[in-house]
């Protein structure tokens, strides 16, 4: 089989201009299980949007910009739904800022040769694939934009906000959630950003360097710049898809904020959708209620959704979309808060 065989059907981004959920969350709503966790947490996240004093930060982990999630995030950005966005870096440099890169994810089979991929070089995330060699490019233009910035310590926030001003200035990824956070000042946080090609890039870039003065990425101050917000909000609330080091560094704030002294509300709401168990201890799969015990999540506008992202996020948010609350809100933008 030759590569094209298997790169030839395009992942296409769900819209949620392009239905209204509100009908069947109604309806979920005086249902059971599942389907009524996903109503409440409706519910929940439109109470987010209307209150004045929230900023919402939503929390990113899992292959979702791959599995056509891309889109619903960009309108909320838009839209002025979300403040913070804090997620793996799989998501931002492996998805979004590839595809703003000119390439794409393809549609294919958990049942492919896995070998043959190999020797093809693409790269499958259980039914989708990806051309390896078209993250070697984006691998390559991560190592390029440290070489032309000044050589310091930054977060990965700051970092970020280089590539989204990369893809402006190339004049790229109008489609790029990395692109329209830079445009609106809204910070993406990726505390663990080795782990994606942003690391393979970066270790191009230093390895290239020796002994020169090297960017390198500064988590401690990821994590001080995001409680710097928490402690500037007077409420947030949020919205997780998927677990790990997202939704646990999104917490935390609440805890650093308390050890610096500062005055800072546990967060006032909190939506987590997630297929983990949490029979086994593990932070993906530790319930809310479970948050509230370290200090982190109030009790009372809490919910979890076990279900899968690309099934419960497009009605999740689509109802919110269609309610209409967000056109009350403003853009935080706090970026400019961050860089002063």
């Amino acid at each position: 089989m030759k590569k094209e065989h298997y790169l030839n059907k395009e992942i296409k981004h769900i819209d949620i201009k392009k239905f209204d959920s509100a009908p069947i969350i109604e309806q979920f709503e005086k249902t059971a299980f599942q389907a009524r966790n996903l109503a409440r947490a409706a519910k929940i996240l439109d109470r987010m949007l209307s209150d004045k004093d929230c900023s919402v930060i939503l929390c990113l982990a899992g292959s979702l910009f791959s599995a056509g999630l891309k889109k619903i995030v960009y309108d909320m950005i838009e839209n002025n739904m979300i403040d913070v966005i804090v997620s793996t870096g799989a998501i931002i440099v492996d998805q979004d800022f590839l595809e703003a890169l000119g390439f794409k994810h393809y549609r294919g089979t958990p049942q492919a040769d896995d070998d043959e991929l190999m020797n093809l070089m693409i790269d499958r995330i259980y039914d989708t694939y990806i051309d390896e060699k078209q993250l070697r490019i984006c691998d390559m233009t991560i190592s390029e934009i440290a070489d032309n910035i000044e050589a310091a310590p930054y977060s990965s926030r700051e970092f970020i906000k280089f590539m989204g001003k990369y893809l402006k200035e190339k004049d790229m990824g109008k489609d790029s959630v990395v692109r329209i956070a830079y445009e609106k000042s809204l910070p993406i946080f990726v505390p663990a950003f080795s782990d994606s090609s942003a690391g393979f890039g970066l270790i191009h870039h230093q390895w290239k360097l020796k002994n020169e003065a090297k960017v390198s990425i500064d988590s401690v101050k990821d994590f001080l710049e995001l409680t710097k917000i928490k402690t500037s909000a007077k409420d947030t609330g949020l919205l997780m898809v998927g677990g790990g080091v997202p939704k646990n560094f999104a917490q935390d704030v609440t805890v650093a904020a308390d050890i610096l002294g500062e005055k800072a509300n546990m967060h006032k709401y909190a939506i987590q959708i997630t297929v983990a168990d949490e029979r086994d201890g593990g932070l993906s799969g530790s319930t809310l209620k479970e948050a509230h015990s370290w200090g982190k999540v109030d009790e009372g506008s809490e919910q979890m959704v076990f279900s899968e992202a690309t099934i419960a996020l497009p009605l999740l948010v689509s109802y919110a979309y269609h309610r209409g609350t967000w056109k009350k809100r403003k853009n935080k933008e706090f970026n400019k808060i961050l860089d002063k």
